[in-house]
């Protein structure tokens, strides 16, 4: 985070926004200032990835699925957009933990431990570390004494929409988020590479509430993808995962994603619209039948 801070001091808010008596190395200067961008971040990603996402990957099909809410896309927007400034609190904590040097990151590729090697090495553990903490947390949060505060807001959302990725109760946003976070205070981290991953980590947010549910065959029991997930907001106690499958698979608590298997979401939606369809039918056939006998 100190690079995106150093990038904002030299260009905009050294010269035109705090005063010169202001140093940019102050505490309270630099909290103010990743409590700005880090929101500003946030809702830059969410809204633009999300929309991307919403306008040319989701399957505006599954709108019309019987569990889609009344102004749902509206109600998560909305939802989202109250949650980032609280989720945002305490993480801009650590990050300011880490612009004050706390953190394992490094900005030289000389300053890996193993050079290319560990760099690539980091990412492939910051991905399998985040995927563990967030299984089990994910799943924490799914208890009983604690869901119904937390995690239920998200589950309002039975079929999801890219829009939904965000839209947690800030407590659960932000513990979901913590192991992505606190993997550079304990493992060496490239800051450019750790900045990539965040990026990543929202791309990733978004795809499994995409609806686009296809995922190459040799990769369905291993990706955590959309059809995973969409079952588990669906039937609840299944794909608790974030990318992988893995911790699902040795936790018990894996379910094939029934949009793999042709009894999914739009299985429904196309039942749902057959129904109306004969409805309809039945409608115009009644209607008819009666204007004969007043003739």
């Amino acid at each position: 985070m100190d690079l995106i801070l150093n990038i904002a001091d030299y260009y905009i808010l050294t010269p035109y926004v705090y005063p010169s008596t202001w140093p940019e190395n102050g505490a309270f200067r630099q909290i103010i200032s990743l409590l700005f961008i880090t929101n500003l971040a946030a809702v830059m990603l969410y809204l633009m990835l999300g929309s991307v996402s919403y306008y040319f990957i989701f399957d505006h099909s599954l709108m019309k699925h019987p569990q889609f809410l009344e102004n749902q896309v509206k109600r998560e927007i909305k939802y989202a957009l109250w949650s980032v400034p609280w989720i945002s609190l305490p993480t801009v904590a650590l990050f300011f933990a880490e612009v004050r040097g706390y953190s394992k990151l490094y900005d030289n590729i000389e300053d890996s431990p193993y050079g290319w090697f560990g760099v690539f090495l980091s990412m492939l553990s910051f991905l399998l570390f985040t995927d563990m903490c967030i299984y089990w947390i994910h799943r924490f949060l799914h208890h009983k004494l604690i869901y119904k505060y937390f995690h239920k807001p998200h589950h309002v959302w039975k079929i999801p929409t890219p829009f939904a990725s965000h839209a947690f109760h800030p407590v659960d946003g932000f513990l979901q988020g913590l192991p992505y976070h606190i993997y550079p205070f304990l493992f060496p981290l490239h800051k450019v590479v750790y900045l990539g991953l965040y990026v990543f980590v929202n791309v990733w947010t978004v795809s499994i509430h995409d609806g686009d549910y296809r995922v190459p065959k040799f990769l369905q029991s291993i990706i955590n993808g959309s059809a995973h997930h969409t079952d588990h907001h669906l039937f609840f106690d299944y794909n608790y995962g974030q990318y992988f499958t893995l911790w699902d698979h040795i936790g018990g608590s894996y379910r094939f994603p029934s949009a793999l298997q042709g009894k999914g979401p739009h299985l429904c939606v196309r039942q749902s619209k057959q129904i109306d369809e004969l409805n309809t039918h039945w409608d115009h056939k009644s209607e008819n039948s009666k204007a004969h006998k007043n003739k």
